[in-house]
């Protein structure tokens, strides 16, 4: 059966979508800026700038064409390599940063505590002091300028430990004891039964691993030397040189970015809700 609202509820409701509607107005004029400008030529933007002004009639498709005839500096290179370094890492994180959540929240051990109290000591850490010692150790182990470089000091990360111990508080222990009974190893139990009920916790956290290691930017910086390694973020700055800057290839190339996080959040987005709000409130 409908609910039905009364008027001081009503009201309260429709205040709520305005207020809303405002808020991604404001959250969205830079991204419809940046589109916009991907249009503009070239003398409009140096000009001008980001102005979010629509001129149908002004508008120009040589960027894009730019960007797809190869002018981008190797740009789909650079696509390619985030592509391949997000998808991995993706993969990698949930399949770890799940493993050592779940242990965290439901098993008994000695020293338990001290490596929940690491996690959320190294959580307060700001990244640019762990840099350089990470710099060191990929230099150790000649990992720099990989892909693996790159990825390594990210795949079992203290959020998505966090996250995910969070969300596995709340799991009942009776279905463990039900698996043991029936024969099941503990990888058994995990991958079998536990698993599937933290698919909401797997899609919120694809979404904001996906999103960091997309628009990540310092630690690539650091670890990669040559242009056919870069990744996007790292790529685009390059275009910005003393001898002179591509801006139009810049604001085209950074509103095809915005594409894989799209289609990443459209694909998880019925599970993002559920997963951050149950493992904001369990534990």
């Amino acid at each position: 059966m409908e609910r039905k609202y009364n008027g001081k509820e009503k009201l309260m409701i429709t205040g709520l979508l305005v207020l809303f509607g405002v808020i991604a107005v404001i959250a969205l004029f830079p991204v419809f800026s940046l589109v916009i400008a991907s249009f503009s030529p070239a003398t409009d933007l140096m000009r001008y700038g980001l102005t979010g002004e629509l001129y149908f009639s002004g508008w120009d498709f040589s960027n894009y064409r730019a960007i797809f005839g190869g002018e981008g500096g190797g740009y789909w290179q650079w696509y390619l390599n985030s592509l391949i370094i997000s998808a991995v890492l993706i993969v990698l994180s949930l399949f770890f940063s799940s493993m050592v959540g779940y242990a965290l929240a439901l098993y008994e051990f000695k020293g338990k505590r001290f490596i929940f109290l690491i996690v959320l000591l190294t959580l307060m850490i700001p990244f640019e002091i762990l840099m350089l010692p990470l710099f060191r150790v990929m230099t150790t182990l000649n990992l720099i300028d990989s892909y693996f470089g790159v990825m390594l000091p990210l795949i079992v990360a203290p959020i998505a430990v966090f996250f995910f111990r969070q969300y596995a508080v709340g799991l009942p222990k009776e279905l463990m004891e039900s698996g043991r009974v029936d024969g099941c190893t503990e990888y058994g139990i995990f991958f079998k039964i536990m698993a599937p009920l933290m698919v909401p916790s797997f899609a919120a956290m694809a979404i904001l691993q996906g999103l960091i290691s997309w628009n990540n930017f310092l630690w690539p910086l650091v670890v990669l030397r040559s242009n056919d390694m870069f990744t996007l973020p790292v790529g685009l700055a390059t275009l910005l040189t003393p001898y002179g800057d591509n801006y139009q290839i810049l604001f085209t190339g950074s509103v095809m970015a915005i594409i894989p996080i799209i289609v990443l959040f459209l694909f998880f987005q019925r599970f993002f809700i559920a997963g951050l709000t149950s493992g904001g409130v369990k534990g």
